[in-house]
């Protein structure tokens, strides 16, 4: 069995997410022995795919060409259906990211195959993987099998894997190149989406300080926000903030937000609804405020503290102050 693992990485930068589907990658392998190809696609990616090579992989592969300098659906489409047939993989795995939601399941309808998207979980049973998708905003699961042949495609919800467990190594980097012609390019790529005014990617945000319901009023936002500038992290919010207009869209967590799995979440004075948790579940350390010791914010917490987030705010502020 092969594993084809499809990393992100936008000017030079790797997406965190890249790393959690490794080791997605690398937990199937041990299940089942079988080999991992990572691949990096672009345009001077060289030293990218190098850094891959020091993971626990078979080969690192460096997809280059000039067309795929700037993301664009038919260009990645059309390179991916060169490099699957080159290595011939069971499985290919993608970060379920923006860009992978965008061309992902154009590849796999033109190959005639079937994709699972958003996989929270994956466990080899009965001689093959079965992985696991969050249905009805996270309230159940379901175990999702492929049928026909072989290759399969999946994408991997962040923070569902610790990228920062990978298994490092030592494999060999192979450059592919891969044959595109302008006019196959029916796309023209714009300004990414991020640099736009006032626009954040939470998924690449280490720490990340979320408010909810319990801020009662915006006049009283700015006490969260000093505090995340005091820990160097970025303010997020549950969806009430962001429906109240409060906050901007963009800075919203949950099932109709962004799903973020940073090294500290901070939630203050949010309930903990599911459709916030399954946004955030996956963070490494969660530690919620609030001031009713029955919040379900509580039952995925790290840490918890019952009590009133406007006296304990500005006093962890005040102390992370005194130590800068």
């Amino acid at each position: 069995m092969k594993i084809l693992v499809i990393t992100e990485q936008r000017e030079g930068q790797w997406n965190r997410a890249s790393f959690e589907t490794l080791a997605a990658a690398q937990q199937a392998a041990r299940d089942t022995g079988a080999s991992i190809s990572a691949a990096v696609m672009g345009k001077g990616v060289a030293a990218l795919a190098k850094e891959l090579s020091g993971y626990k992989v078979a080969e690192a592969l460096a997809v280059e060409h000039d067309l795929l300098e700037k993301y664009t659906p038919d260009g990645y489409t059309l390179a991916l259906k060169q490099l699957i047939a080159d290595s011939k993989p069971d499985f290919v795995f993608f970060p379920h990211t923006y860009q992978v939601r965008d061309f992902a399941p154009k590849l796999a309808a033109s190959l005639g195959r079937g994709m699972i998207a958003d996989c929270v979980a994956l466990r080899h049973e009965n001689g093959r993987l079965v992985f696991v998708r969050q249905m009805f905003q996270g309230k159940t699961a379901a175990d999702v099998v492929f049928q026909g042949e072989a290759p399969w495609f999946a994408s991997f919800q962040a923070g569902c894997f610790r990228g920062d467990q990978v298994e490092a190594g030592s494999a060999a980097v192979r450059s592919f190149a891969v044959d595109l012609k302008p006019e196959q390019i029916r796309t023209k790529p714009l300004e990414l989406f991020r640099e736009a005014k006032q626009a954040v990617d939470l998924t690449q945000a280490p720490i990340i300080v979320a408010i909810g319901r319990g801020i009662k009023e915006p006049t009283n936002i700015p006490l969260a926000e000093k505090l995340a500038k005091a820990l160097g992290g970025e303010i997020a919010a549950s969806r009430p903030i962001c429906d109240e207009g409060w906050l901007p869209m963009e800075r919203q967590i949950g099932s109709s937000g962004q799903t973020v799995a940073p090294k500290l979440y901070l939630a203050i004075g949010i309930s903990g609804a599911i459709q916030h948790v399954v946004g955030m579940k996956g963070s490494r350390t969660i530690v919620a405020i609030n001031k009713d010791a029955n919040a379900p914010i509580f039952e995925v917490a790290d840490y918890g503290i019952v009590g009133d987030l406007f006296e304990i705010v500005p006093a962890l502020t005040e102390e992370l102050a005194k130590g800068q």
